[in-house]
């Protein structure tokens, strides 16, 4: 079974079908699962449309969990108590030693480092969980500045067009990666 993971400031908890069900159709059920406030924005719009299709990979093969999904949630600051800030998590285990990493943080969120801790700890994660993975993969939109600047900080290279002709591919060998979180 997939543990928790804690970094400095968040605790990613693996996102299993109970979660993403819950998620889909309860908000308040999925607070009490992932034990953190959820804002009233979320889910984030990229990840939004996606749920159906996850829930269903995570129902089919409860053994990918991790390798799907992680929810962050930042740590009680003063007053505030644990909160649903993003998500991180891949297109499933790698294949032919690739995975793709995609992630997510709420608007009220940006700016303040929480994107680099997450997907620096996931991709950690992954890294230690399977010695097949040689390089992670991911895809973003030049309109997306913030998310570039993610990727390079941790180690990412660029590696040719994406899928989407506004954005970029981008590739971090296990060689390249540091272990970060």
């Amino acid at each position: 079974m997939v543990q928790t993971i804690e970094t400095m400031r968040l605790r990613l908890v693996p996102a299993t079908f109970a979660h993403v069900n819950a998620e889909i159709n309860d908000l308040e059920v999925f607070a009490r699962l992932i034990s953190a406030e959820v804002p009233a924005n979320w889910p984030p719009e990229s990840t939004a449309d996606a749920l159906p299709l996850f829930a269903s990979w995570l129902e089919a093969a409860p053994d990918s969990v991790g390798w799907l999904g992680w929810y962050a949630v930042a740590k009680p600051m003063g007053a505030q108590g644990p909160i649903l800030v993003g998500n991180a998590g891949f297109l499933g285990p790698p294949e032919d030693g690739a995975a793709t990493v995609g992630y997510s943080v709420l608007p009220q969120y940006y700016n303040q480092g929480l994107a680099t801790e997450m997907v620096g700890r996931v991709l950690r994660w992954a890294f230690e969980e399977s010695q097949a993975l040689d390089r992670i993969c991911a895809e973003t939109e030049w309109l997306n500045p913030a998310s570039v600047r993610v990727l390079i900080k941790l180690g990412f290279l660029e590696s040719g067009q994406s899928v989407n002709a506004d954005g970029k591919r981008f590739e971090l060998s296990r060689e390249r990666w540091l272990p970060v979180g």
